[in-house]
């Protein structure tokens, strides 16, 4: 089973990942850019598995470059919400 096969495990792993770039000394600034560049990784090569994948890949697809910064740190924000980081 992928990561991507379901959206709780997706913000499980994802949450995992930023929480290790944190204990490795990445800044805040540094780690809302790798969520940036994951997010523009997904959007532009991974097959979305679910219906929130799909939202999310449509919002990115329309949004400026800008917006799509907000969307990253808007999805570094409900993981550490939720306690996954």
């Amino acid at each position: 089973m992928s990561v991507l096969d379901n959206f709780d495990t997706w913000k499980d792993f994802l949450g995992d990942r930023l929480n290790q770039a944190q204990q490795e000394g990445l800044s805040e600034r540094a780690v809302s850019e790798l969520a940036y560049e994951i997010g523009d990784y997904l959007a532009k090569q991974v097959e979305v598995k679910n219906d929130q994948e799909a939202v999310l890949r449509e919002l990115w697809n329309v949004a400026s470059e800008e917006e799509q910064h907000t969307i990253a740190n808007m999805m570094v924000k409900l993981v550490k919400s939720e306690g996954s980081m």
